[in-house]
């Protein structure tokens, strides 16, 4: 099975999306609209900012941004697993703040 978790967003839900979803089926998460706090991909994303952050001289080609996507493959699945390992936690402090900003 395949989940999609996105951020709510209205052209996340255009018809179109949701034929193709369904005829993938792909099974939609349910998620808080505007939740960046709940969102783990976040997390990833940092992470991936900062490897590419750490190269010099920064990408100036296509060519040269194509080597740059290789920092994702090198993220370490220990990152990943922390960030869905901590989702238990994440939605114990988002129900107790109800739903506003949590920290990190």
């Amino acid at each position: 099975m395949t989940i999609l978790m996105d951020d709510n967003c209205r052209p996340h839900h255009a018809n179109l999306v949701e034929d193709f979803l369904l005829e993938e089926g792909i099974v939609r998460m349910e998620w808080p609209t505007c939740s960046p706090d709940m969102n783990p991909i976040e997390h990833v994303w940092d992470a991936l900012g900062r490897r590419v952050a750490g190269r010099q001289p920064l990408p100036q080609t296509l060519q040269e941004l194509e080597r740059v996507l290789e920092e994702w493959d090198k993220i370490p699945q220990l990152v990943i697993k922390s960030v869905i390992d901590s989702m238990p936690q994440r939605c114990s402090t988002f129900l107790a703040v109800r739903g506003n900003h949590t920290p990190n």
